[in-house]
C-alpha cells in the first residue's frame, strides 16, 4: 500500500519516473492504492541492485535517511535533476546506496515516519522550491500578490536612455 501511495504522489507532483532497487516481487506489482494508475503515465524501473541503477546523465541521487550527518530538508537546495531514494520501513539505506548518493537529507522529525509520507514531504519541498510560488508572507495568511518579473527598460550607452530615463 505504501508503494502505491508513493507512486501516486510521484505522479501528482510531476515526477519524470520512479523506481525500486532490490524490491520484493510483491512490492513491484502496481498496488491498488495507486488510484492514478501511475504506471500508465510514468516510466517505472525495477533495478535488481544499486550497481544496476542507470540514471539519466547529470541526475543526482539524493538519499533520504534519518541520520545525524544528513542535511535537514528545510535547509537543502534540491538539484534540478535528481532521483530520491528512500529506505525500507523499519530499515535504512544500504551502505552501498549511501556511498552512491550525491546528497543525503533528512526530514527533521522525532522518529522515522511512513515511507510514503516521507516521499510526499520531499516531493512537496522540491515543488515548493522550484514551483515559482510567492515567498512565504511574514504574517499569517496568503501573500498579498504574486511577484512579477521586472526586467526594466532597455539600457543604452553614450548618454542615451538608462532604464527609461535620460542619463545626466
Amino acid at each position: 500500500m505504501n508503494f502505491g501511495n508513493l507512486m501516486r504522489s510521484a505522479h501528482a507532483f510531476g515526477a519524470s519516473f520512479f523506481f525500486t532497487v532490490n524490491a520484493d516481487a510483491a512490492i513491484r506489482r502496481s498496488p491498488g492504492s495507486d488510484t492514478s494508475r501511475s504506471v500508465d503515465h510514468l516510466p517505472y524501473y525495477a533495478w535488481p541492485d544499486v550497481a544496476s541503477m542507470a540514471l539519466p546523465k547529470g541526475c543526482r541521487i539524493v538519499g533520504v535517511e534519518l541520520s545525524e550527518d544528513a542535511v535537514d530538508l528545510p535547509s537543502f537546495c534540491h538539484p534540478r535533476q535528481a532521483a530520491y531514494v528512500l529506505g525500507p520501513e523499519r530499515g535504512s539505506l544500504s551502505e552501498t546506496m549511501l556511498s552512491r548518493s550525491n546528497h543525503v537529507i533528512r526530514i527533521p522529525s522525532a522518529f522515522c515516519i511512513n515511507v510514503a509520507t516521507a516521499g510526499a514531504i520531499v516531493m512537496y519541498d522540491r515543488i515548493r522550491m522550484f514551483g515559482g510560488f510567492a515567498g512565504r508572507p511574514v504574517q499569517p495568511g496568503a501573500p498579498v500578490e504574486m511577484p512579477v518579473a521586472a526586467y526594466g527598460g532597455p539600457l543604452y550607452s553614450g548618454g542615451e536612455k538608462i532604464r527609461g530615463r535620460k542619463k545626466r
